[in-house]
């Protein structure tokens, strides 16, 4: 009588073969000591920034998450993160509510639309100004951006006034929070589109085919196939925006007329960021003067983490897209 092995015993008994070979075990073992690594320089930044938030909180004699002001060399020392929080948050959402829709647009146009000698040089184009430094955008919108959108300020202000953040109260040229979020918009356009363009080209053919072997449209296959396949897939690209928008320097630098006075306005001349405001300062402060703009930077960190939370807590509840399952 003649015994055969089952299949399990096989199958463990290869897995076992192949875990002993030296390839794989160092293979393995790269790739968890990167991951320990990552984790290692994390900890590492979180404990610097830490350590000399303290000591610059521990001298100011003011809170630092209400004060409007940014004097750490003054006697006694006064600085605060309101006016840097607000800027950073209203520029990144600005960029954010024009980006995204755009981007969302542009990658279906180039994935489902446009005809393939067209899709392939306008994805090209796309690519290139993901490559632009931040500086050479920070002179466009100094140079070009700014003189051009006095006009649209003034025709929001003169139509849409009475909503209170398009009320223009001050004179000034258009160094405001609006000019930099339509700037940021454009810089983080090409990011966003690249991630949203290659999620939308895996979307199953089956189900677009399915689709319109049923007797759906074009836009009923992208809504129905197309959008919840890639529903995660926008959120990531989003949110790599979003992380670009937040730390952008250079660009808002140049562009915007710093102040730190908190103003709903959004047309109004001032404001500033974290990013920003870190650059501008850097160099002229203190070593005091520099634990305080470090604590700033620790702020920013703390809210880059909690946006990378949100969207990971937001892709594990929207189960619909599953590469496995594609």
């Amino acid at each position: 009588m003649v015994t055969t092995t089952p299949p399990a015993i096989k199958n463990r008994s290869r897995r076992a073969k192949s875990a002993a070979r030296p390839g794989d075990r160092i293979f393995s073992g790269l790739s968890k000591g990167s991951g320990i690594t990552l984790l290692v320089i994390m900890a590492a930044i979180a404990a610097f920034l830490t350590y000399r938030t303290v000591l610059a909180v521990s001298k100011d004699s003011t809170n630092f998450f209400t004060t409007f002001e940014w004097n750490p060399a003054g006697d006694p020392p006064v600085f605060g993160i309101a006016v840097l929080a607000f800027g950073t948050v209203v520029s990144s959402v600005i960029a954010m509510a024009i980006a995204v829709p755009v981007a969302i647009g542009i990658a279906l146009f180039i994935s489902h639309y446009a005809p393939r000698k067209l899709a392939k040089p306008l994805a090209y184009v796309v690519d290139l100004l993901a490559a632009v430094p931040s500086i050479i955008y920070g002179l466009w919108g100094a140079i070009f951006l700014v003189p051009y959108l006095d006009g649209l300020n003034q025709w929001l202000d003169q139509y849409l006034g009475w909503t209170y953040i398009f009320d223009k109260s001050a004179d000034g040229v258009a160094r405001n929070l609006f000019t930099v979020g339509i700037l940021l918009a454009i810089m983080i356009l090409p990011i966003i589109t690249n991630v949203t363009r290659e999620v939308f080209l895996q979307a199953p053919k089956m189900h677009e085919e399915a689709a319109l072997a049923l007797g759906a449209t074009r836009w009923e296959v992208v809504r129905m196939a197309v959008l919840p396949f890639g529903r995660s897939g926008i959120i990531s690209a989003s949110m790599l925006g979003l992380g670009r928008a937040l730390g952008e320097t250079m660009a808002v630098a140049v562009v915007l007329s710093p102040s730190f006075v908190l103003s709903g306005h959004l047309l109004d001349p001032g404001g500033g960021t974290f990013a920003q405001n870190i650059a501008a300062k850097f160099n002229e402060a203190n070593e005091f003067g520099r634990d305080a703009l470090i604590a700033s930077g620790l702020v920013l960190f703390v809210i880059t983490l909690l946006v990378n939370g949100a969207a990971r807590w937001i892709i594990a509840r929207r189960k619909e897209y599953s590469g496995a399952n594609a």
